[in-house]
């Protein structure tokens, strides 16, 4: 008898994706929901998230939208009360600068998001996964190796891959894969600015050994996945969608 290929569709799973209006998130919510998931579209900004969820359900796709600051551990157990299948956490923060200007404030604010809060959301969606579940954080190849003006950005993304290392290892048991997709750099409206300085741009593509930046639309695949029964045997590990960046 032939082996049979394990499924990447997800009727009836329920899933969350903060930061999920726009970007990274917005294009990991779609992933999910063509797979056949409901999907609850969670970010700060409720204009965004009222344009995402039309366009999603006028797609034929099934969604929905929770305005959510990730940073108000309240808001996120209230949240989280109706458990979830499947947790994308695309909610981030940067603030670039060189390790000897960091203003505490800066430190401050992207530790809370980056670790805190994706560290608290994880934790309440595994208590809620009774029947097992999938734990996806977006990471970034920066959580693998270092960059001028990144030491506070690294140090948050460094923290992720452990805590996700640790997080695996504790609720295994319990069927609850956690796991991290690692992107390079991604042309979105928040990495603008970086893709239009010419010495930064010349720096990413000589750093992506593929012939192209990354698109939102390459990191879909990975954290469908992830979330699918295709990755079963996944989990305390990272994806990395980095072009070959890490590989030097």
């Amino acid at each position: 008898m032939l082996p049979k290929t394990p499924s990447f569709r997800l009727d009836g799973k329920r899933a969350l994706v903060t930061g999920g209006s726009r970007g990274i998130g917005l294009g990991s919510a779609v992933a999910l929901a063509e797979a056949g998931a409901h999907v609850v579209i969670a970010a700060r900004s409720a204009d965004e998230i009222a344009a995402s969820v039309t366009a999603m359900t006028d797609a034929g796709l099934s969604a929905e939208g929770l305005q959510l600051d990730v940073t108000d551990m309240a808001a996120v157990k209230d949240a989280l009360a109706t458990p979830v299948d499947i947790l994308v956490n695309s909610a981030g923060l940067a603030r670039h600068s060189p390790a000897l200007d960091t203003l505490e404030d800066d430190f401050d604010a992207v530790m809370q998001i980056n670790v805190k809060a994706a560290y608290f959301l994880a934790q309440q969606a595994a208590k809620g996964m009774q029947n097992g579940g999938s734990i996806i954080q977006i990471s970034s190849q920066m959580a693998h190796v270092g960059g001028i003006d990144r030491a506070v950005y690294c140090g948050t993304k460094h923290a992720v891959e452990g805590m996700t290392k640790a997080m695996a290892i504790e609720w295994g048991a319990r069927n609850i894969r956690v796991n991290t997709v690692c992107p390079t750099f991604v042309r979105t409206a928040l990495t603008a600015p970086t893709f239009e300085d010419p010495e930064k741009r010349a720096w990413i593509e000589r750093m992506i050994k593929l012939p192209r930046v990354a698109e939102v639309e390459d990191l879909m695949g990975a954290v469908l996945f992830l979330a699918s029964d295709a990755s079963a045997m996944v989990t305390g590990t990272s994806l990395l969608v980095d072009g070959g960046w890490t590989a030097e």
